[in-house]
């Protein structure tokens, strides 16, 4: 057994119990709070144990290694989420083998996804990512335009909007975390203040979950908390 499948169920443990007090600390149910295992560079053997203890969701940054997991992986029912950024000639991949895509910063890309989305499959569960730091090498939408993308997106066929997703830079400290978050949320519920019904808030990952969830996040992305620290597997195929 490796080192990591040996930790593999203690740190699931306790990133659960980070996500359970850190509700309990802002007054808010751990069930509101889902956790997102990133499973980048992992294993097919090692997604499928954490699976065992538990973990039914998994967030993938490279799709051709993550297509080659979920093909590998078929047999048990987890919830594949397409985390990192998608060019034009990955469309077709991801909307025939992924169940949520939580980084769609362009309408054609979505335009895509609904095209491609294979028939007697549910909708494809998206999320817009907001860059609410304004650096232009960041991938995400302004909150600026992010009203304008949501509405568009929405009225996409085989698509179902369920949100908002953002990665804001790494902040000095807790407050200052939870103000980076506080916009997010805020174009989050301006947006549903527009009657889009959205539901999810994807931020917060390792080293700020806390601060994400204090400022209204419905799901954090872990992955060396969890998984610990990575190292390329070889199956992987550079996107």
């Amino acid at each position: 057994m490796t080192t990591i499948q040996s930790l593999l169920p203690t740190q699931l443990s306790t990133v659960r119990a980070r996500l359970a007090a850190a509700c309990h600390a802002c007054g808010r149910d751990a069930a509101e709070v889902r956790l997102l295992a990133v499973s980048k560079t992992v294993s097919p053997e090692v997604v499928e144990q954490a699976f065992e203890a538990g973990q039914s969701a998994f967030g993938e940054n490279y799709i051709q290694e993550a297509v080659e997991k979920i093909v590998a992986l078929r047999h048990l029912p987890i919830e594949w989420h397409c985390i990192g950024p998608i060019q034009s000639n990955k469309t077709r991949l991801v909307a025939e083998h992924f169940d949520w895509v939580q980084t769609i910063d362009r309408l054609k890309i979505a335009q895509r996804l609904s095209e491609q989305r294979p028939a007697g499959r549910p909708p494809l569960q998206l999320c817009i990512q907001v860059n609410v730091d304004g650096g232009a090498a960041k991938s995400g939408v302004s909150p600026e335009e992010a009203l304008a993308l949501a509405q568009s997106v929405a009225a996409l066929p085989n698509l179902r909007l369920r949100g908002l997703m953002s990665i804001p830079e790494p902040a000095s400290d807790f407050v200052a975390a939870c103000a980076l978050f506080e916009k997010v949320r805020v174009v989050f519920d301006a947006l549903n203040a527009h009657g889009l019904g959205l539901d999810t808030l994807s931020m917060g990952m390792s080293a700020d979950m806390e601060a994400a969830i204090q400022s209204g996040s419905t799901m954090v992305r872990v992955g060396s908390a969890i998984f610990g620290g990575r190292a390329p597997i070889k199956s992987r195929v550079a996107d």
